[in-house]
């Protein structure tokens, strides 16, 4: 009887917090698209570019700022109070040691990037924001081992609204890059105060041996996967900003920004969710199979004729735009970069599942061949196409989707196929549908708002009287399930 009434309260968490997530991803999907719009219609490409590659470096410094402690404490069944302060001292000690090498460096990365003073001054920024954030990790990992999203969510929504309105807002006032830099200084600040107002924590200083020990013997494994990642993506995207500019930089980042948005806005919050969740029914492979069904179900649903009306519709939406015409040599990205993060979707929940479960090795192993295809093979693409060659390196590896998906059968069991094909059918109807609607001979917003509309109803429409899957009941059932 406890056990179901655990069972009981674990899926009202999930479910709340699920929602909670969903709500600040949209909520900051809105505000991002505003700023996204005002920056990149009054900032050009190479500026562009060159945040980009600012946030890359910070990237890199923060893989090293706590070892996988946290990924540690969440996976741990019990937590005690030892590990929380040899979590909290390691990752104090190592983002200390860090920020104090990345201000030494400042002059080198300058040179090396021939960074303005505005660029700089915004590394700058986001080195005091990297210092900050550490702050937040024991607060938060707490309130993911509650699996309480909602509140994590609602420091992300303070957050969000003051980071996006004052970049909107400096922007606008002809602040530039700096509009960046000051936006995120304020965000560290109002972001480390609300998380420690809703999940308060006396930090403690002090290292104990054992559980060090206990928690670095998962955590080196977990974190070596991140070091990989961080290789394969923030380091070779510094790689790029050397080898074809600032301002192809621009351009990549901005296909890889609108093209993966809908992965960001339901594949991140999803698993931030899965990998506790995962751990906490590490045991039960029945529940694992039906999470992993669930999962596939619904982020089919949701994320293929998002990506695909978005491909479809790009083109004209750069029309709409005033001045927006100057990111028209991107479009060729933006597409292959769409097919990319429908494929590499596919991957992402089973690599959660590995990691929950324990089976870390297995997705470091991919992690490597990933790591190691993207080293070889885009620098050569890269040689042989321009800046398109990345884009291009990236379906080849998340092609691999179909291999990760084989490994991980061989411990839990669930259907695929079965799980995305009324919604990969859905979603190709919907596109002749659009396709059709864009040979409209209106104006340009008028023809955009009448394709997006009759998309969204052909794909609801063959959902329901096609497939038999009413959307809204299934909702209406997980809400009054979990409720």
């Amino acid at each position: 009887m406890e056990k179901i009434d655990e069972i009981s309260t674990v899926k009202k968490k999930v479910v709340v917090s699920t929602l909670s997530l969903f709500f600040q991803s949209g909520y900051a999907a809105i505000l991002g698209l505003v700023a996204n719009l005002v920056i990149t219609i009054l900032l050009s490409p190479t500026v562009f570019g060159i945040y980009i590659a600012t946030l890359s470096i910070i990237a890199i410094l923060n893989y090293f700022s706590d070892v996988g402690l946290a990924a540690s404490l969440i996976q741990k069944e019990v937590v005690t109070r030892e590990d929380e302060k040899t979590a909290f001292t390691v990752q104090q000690t190592l983002v200390g040691s860090l920020v104090a090498i990345g201000f030494l460096a400042s002059s080198s990365i300058r040179s090396f990037y021939k960074l303005p003073a505005q660029g700089t001054f915004l590394y700058w920024a986001l080195l005091g924001d990297f210092m900050f954030s550490s702050l937040k990790t024991l607060p938060s990992v707490f309130l993911e081992r509650k699996i309480q999203f909602e509140k994590i969510v609602l420091v992300q929504v303070i957050e969000n609204t003051f980071f996006y309105l004052t970049v909107i807002i400096l922007a606008l006032v002809g602040l530039g890059l700096n509009s960046f830099s000051f936006a995120v200084i304020l965000r560290s600040i109002v972001g480390v105060t609300s998380i420690y107002f809703l999940s308060p924590w006396k930090p403690g200083l002090g290292i104990n041996k054992d559980s060090f020990k206990k928690l670095v013997s998962f955590g080196l494994p977990f974190q070596a996967t991140s070091l990989l990642a961080l290789v394969k993506d923030d380091l070779f995207t510094l790689y790029l900003g050397k080898v074809i500019g600032f301002q192809g930089l621009g351009y990549i980042g901005w296909a890889k920004k609108w093209a993966e948005a809908p992965i960001r806005m339901i594949m991140d919050n999803i698993s931030r969710i899965l990998f506790p969740l995962f751990a906490r029914f590490q045991k039960d492979k029945e529940r694992l199979s039906r999470l992993v069904d669930k999962i596939i179900h619904y982020q089919s649903l949701l994320i293929l004729p998002m990506i695909i009306g978005a491909a479809l519709t790009m083109s004209l939406f750069i029309e709409v735009i005033p001045k927006y015409s100057k990111w028209s040599p991107a479009l060729p990205l933006f597409y292959l970069f769409c097919v990319s993060a429908i494929l590499s979707s596919y991957s992402t929940p089973f690599i959660n599942l590995l990691n929950g479960i324990g089976k870390v090795k297995i997705s470091f192993y991919f992690m490597v061949g990933w790591t190691v295809a993207t080293w070889l093979l885009a620098p050569l693409l890269i040689h042989f196409y321009g800046y398109i060659g990345f884009p291009i390196t990236l379906i080849i590896l998340s092609s691999s989707f179909f291999i990760v998906i084989y490994e991980t059968k061989k411990i839990v069991q669930f259907h695929t196929i079965k799980d995305i094909s009324p919604f990969f059918v859905a979603s190709v109807i919907m596109a002749i549908t659009v396709s059709l609607f864009l040979k409209l001979n209106f104006s340009h917003l008028l023809t955009l708002l009448i394709a997006i509309g009759g998309g969204i109803i052909s794909y609801l429409f063959t959902v329901r009287y096609i497939f038999s899957i009413d959307i809204l009941s299934e909702i209406r059932f997980l809400m009054k399930k979990n409720g």
